[in-house]
């Protein structure tokens, strides 16, 4: 038996600063996170759902990220705002908001196998 249902990880990996690849944590990532944790919480899914802190994701580029699982959906340039819109239509409805997918192959490689065969 699982313990919780999905899980959304946030990365809060810092780099140099001036690194060309940037970091999420210097984009607000910890304060996503949360903003998650609270929501979650106050909506009483904190039991079925867990926000948790992650190291680099390897997609600085496309940060903040983050990903959700058990579905490996891959965020990219969250900003605080977006937090309800995830909550609801991904988490509760079991709908992702496509306009924030990482729009690289690297991040759906299931995808791109299903369309080469």
């Amino acid at each position: 038996m699982k313990r919780f249902e999905k899980h959304i990880f946030v990365c809060e990996n810092k780099r140099p600063d001036g690194h060309p690849r940037g970091c999420c944590l210097d984009k607000g990532s910890a304060e996503i996170r949360e903003k998650l944790k609270r929501r979650l919480k106050e909506l009483g899914l904190n039991h079925e759902v867990r926000a948790n802190v992650s190291g680099c994701l390897d997609a600085c580029e496309f940060g903040v990220t983050v990903v959700v699982y058990p579905e490996q959906i891959w965020y990219g340039g969250v900003t605080i705002n977006d937090v309800e819109e995830i909550i609801q239509s991904h988490i509760i409805n079991n709908v992702p908001v496509e306009r924030l997918f990482i729009k690289d192959h690297r991040f759906y490689k299931d995808v791109v196998a299903e369309k080469e065969n």
